[in-house]
């Protein structure tokens, strides 16, 4: 995967080159080493992060899952965690949010731009094994949440006004990238950490679909209550956004 990553790179920079002659095509993306792109990716790994865990607190004070003591290697995996959590972000972020999405956006509106990066994302992690696409088709959902909520606030922090305009002219420029990654990578985090360091256990209080599938969070009805309210929080802030700059 990570070659094929690589051998992505490279395509997406000719792809900009030769094709729509752009030689800044990952700026485009909204991939830029700007103060305002890297306080973002800050903000939305923190974001990310404390809703990973906040998820599991929750569940902890509901008496579904034991907490655990810490391994003497926890320092060891919070780092390992840290860079495998950013690469998987950065590699799907600008996957599905920077190349996909910047192709739709040349031909389609905003709507049809956040629903088919959603759902292109949400059918990405399902392509296994008819048996196991039934057996964890909770997650479907989801991830087509979290691929409309990472979407949405990538267009809150762009430069212009969240708007439906002329499909040649929609966001064009000023979007950045990195608080999309830094909530993706801030998700992955907290559940690297929390399973690898074996911080929890599920004691069988409630069955697997409320908690999660093979212990993965957004595998349940409460990984899906709270990316709801993630989505949700970044829908209402894009409208207070869009009202202000109208104002």
């Amino acid at each position: 995967m990570g070659l094929l990553f690589v051998e992505l790179l490279f395509g997406w920079h000719f792809w900009g080159k030769f094709v729509h002659g752009d030689r800044h095509i990952y700026a485009r993306y909204g991939l830029v080493s700007t103060r305002k792109n890297i306080r973002e990716f800050w903000q939305g790994l923190a974001i990310g992060f404390w809703l990973c865990l906040g998820l599991f607190i929750t569940e902890a004070l509901l008496g579904w899952i034991n907490v655990l003591q810490p391994s003497a290697s926890l320092i060891r995996i919070i780092i390992e965690g840290w860079f495998s959590a950013i690469g998987i972000a950065l590699a799907e972020e600008l996957l599905f949010r920077g190349w996909l999405l910047d192709e739709l956006q040349r031909d389609y509106g905003q709507k049809i731009c956040v629903a088919v990066t959603a759902i292109a994302y949400a059918i990405a992690h399902f392509l296994k094994p008819m048996e196991e696409i039934i057996r964890t088709a909770v997650t479907f959902p989801a991830l087509v949440l979290l691929g409309i909520a990472l979407v949405l606030a990538k267009y809150q922090h762009g430069d212009r006004a969240l708007k439906d305009t002329a499909p040649h002219k929609a966001f064009p420029e000023g979007n950045r990238l990195g608080i999309s990654i830094g909530i993706h990578g801030g998700l992955v985090w907290g559940y690297y950490i929390v399973h690898v360091g074996q911080l929890i256990e599920y004691n069988g209080q409630v069955p697997d679909w409320v908690t999660g599938i093979d212990g993965n969070p957004i595998a349940g009805v409460m990984g899906l209550i709270f990316l709801s309210g993630l989505t949700l929080k970044i829908m209402l802030s894009n409208r207070l956004s869009k009202e202000d700059r109208l104002s």
